[in-house]
């Protein structure tokens, strides 16, 4: 409640600054005035009310307009963004003498709404249009009857707030058909509690492949329930999670040495512990790490880690965060090397807050392991 309570000053102050640049200084007429006002009060409180679905109550009744919220909230992202453009022009405006500042003001206000608007709208459709990319991962330790193994990379797709259990079944039905042989979970799945969210995530009880849905947690797991909270409810879904922890898992004679980690963000109890996780591995087998965060890639290749499989970055989610995003994780998206370790980084399928993707199309990535030197 408090938070909500201080979010909700902030993002009122927000729309005051909204009101005074985009409508009071641009001389929007008085009825048109009132009607702008009454809009940005509206978007207002969905905001608000966004801010506790899935935490405080129980977002389902409520979609709707927690959807419009948090779009609402890109939005909001880019009028800032251009209002901080638009100053530096009318400044430059100033010092150049320029007579007519506020046609000048008028003209670039509607430009922004209209672009920011815009802009949303298309990252609305692109975050509704998950696609399924193909990568191929080689490593000369790979056993011969693993050559060809099928790896489905399914990372946050954070139902809860916005989506609910319907956009959970989209993506169980889009990884079903590609018929993976291992699926793997990497993390933020949801956005609120067990009670109040659960429901939207349990479809993933409906995922198929040949040897099994193995998880760990991301840093949203442990934001309102424990993070075991949310593992042992996944074990209910017939999902494997892996707590710094390796498995075994035999295919065709061979073995695929499968280990995960907690986030790399999380406070003890639940913190990462690589020794852990890959205690009793044999070095001489090939073995998968996930780790929700790009970030932990360092310490596993220096464990002698053949491949790490990620999330968390969103592919930046929203431009021009993903040069924020790459700077902080060292990574966007797609294939890295750390030292002698590949790392695989999903875009992820779902968003966080916003369902609004923009130069950054959600992604479920199927890997597929071949036997052979790295390229």
């Amino acid at each position: 409640m408090l938070r909500m309570i201080i979010g909700g000053v902030l993002l009122a102050l927000v729309h005051w600054l909204f009101y005074r640049r985009l409508i009071r200084a641009t001389g929007v007429p008085g009825p048109a005035k009132v009607a702008a006002a009454i809009v940005l009060a509206v978007l207002w409180v969905t905001l608000v009310v966004a801010l506790g679905a899935g935490s405080a109550y129980s977002p389902e009744p409520i979609r709707p307009i927690v959807w419009l919220g948090l779009t609402w909230a890109a939005v909001m992202f880019y009028l800032l963004l251009g209002l901080l453009v638009i100053s530096v022009v009318l400044l430059i405006a100033r010092l150049a003498k320029f007579s007519n500042r506020v046609l000048l003001l008028q003209v670039s206000s509607a430009l922004l709404v209209a672009a920011a608007v815009g802009t949303v709208a298309y990252g609305v459709h692109e975050a509704n249009t998950p696609q399924v990319v193909a990568v191929e991962l080689r490593s000369p330790k790979l056993p011969a009857e693993l050559d060809g193994l099928r790896v489905a990379v399914v990372a946050d797709i954070h139902v809860g707030a916005a989506r609910g259990a319907a956009f959970t079944e989209r993506v169980v039905d889009l990884v079903n058909t590609q018929q993976p042989d291992v699926i793997v979970l990497p993390g933020d799945l949801i956005d609120g509690s067990v009670e109040l969210v659960g429901p939207d995530i349990a479809p993933i009880a409906d995922l198929r492949s040949k040897y099994g849905t193995f998880a760990v947690a991301g840093n949203h797991e442990g934001y309102v329930d424990g993070v075991a909270e949310w593992l042992d409810y996944w074990e209910t879904l017939g999902v494997r999670t892996l707590r710094n922890q390796r498995t075994e898992i035999a295919i065709n004679g061979a073995t695929l040495e499968l280990a995960g980690v907690y986030d790399y963000d999380a406070p003890d109890p639940y913190g990462p512990d690589l020794a852990a996780a890959v205690a009793g591995h044999r070095s001489d087998r090939f073995l998968m790490l996930m780790a929700h965060q790009p970030r932990q890639a360092p310490d596993a290749a220096a464990r002698g880690i053949d491949l790490q499989v990620s999330g968390h970055t969103h592919g930046g989610q929203i431009w021009p965060l993903n040069y924020v995003v790459g700077w902080v994780n060292g990574t966007v998206a797609g294939l890295d090397r750390v030292d002698d370790m590949q790392l695989f980084t999903t875009r992820g399928v779902g968003a966080w807050g916003p369902p609004v993707r923009v130069a950054a199309p959600p992604d479920i990535a199927i890997l597929t392991l071949r036997r052979g030197e790295t390229g």
